[in-house]
């Protein structure tokens, strides 16, 4: 499972970055809003829930939870190594994944081309950021 987790989060990374590069250089360019922008959001948000269900799976089976029951939350907190896979690493994605559905449910109200282009610049954007400031790297390398 960990395995699976970690070699979709680097397509994950790579479609959101995709997605964060088109949106940019098509509101320089002031290109239309096309099908195929929307099919590349669209995978990126698709794969960003996918990851989400198999990192649920694997947290909930992983000895980082195990450790973060067996010791409680208060000592999980004063453990950097436990408090960034038991807590903030989930956290962060979820809130990441929150952020991706929210800039793909915001370019589906909008009508004009740069402002889908924006939101999906913005709030992929954003969700790449935290993505990344929360992957452990330590682990995933």
């Amino acid at each position: 499972m960990k395995t699976v987790h970690s070699i979709l989060a680097a397509f994950v990374l790579i479609t959101i970055a995709m997605v964060l590069f088109n949106a940019i250089m098509s509101l320089k360019r002031e290109e239309k809003f096309k099908a195929g922008d929307r099919k590349l959001a669209l995978i990126a948000l698709i794969l960003t829930h996918t990851q989400f269900i198999i990192g649920l799976i694997a947290y909930y089976v992983s000895d980082w939870y195990k450790a973060m029951k067996a010791v409680g939350m208060g000592n999980a907190m004063k453990n950097a190594e436990l408090r960034l896979m038991s807590v903030e690493h989930p956290l962060m994605m979820i809130v990441a994944i929150a952020l991706v559905t929210v800039g793909w449910s915001r370019h589906k109200k909008l009508t004009e081309d740069a402002a889908k282009f924006k939101s999906f610049a913005i709030f992929y954007g954003i969700a790449f950021v935290v993505i990344l400031s929360r992957i452990p790297w330590a682990q995933w390398i």
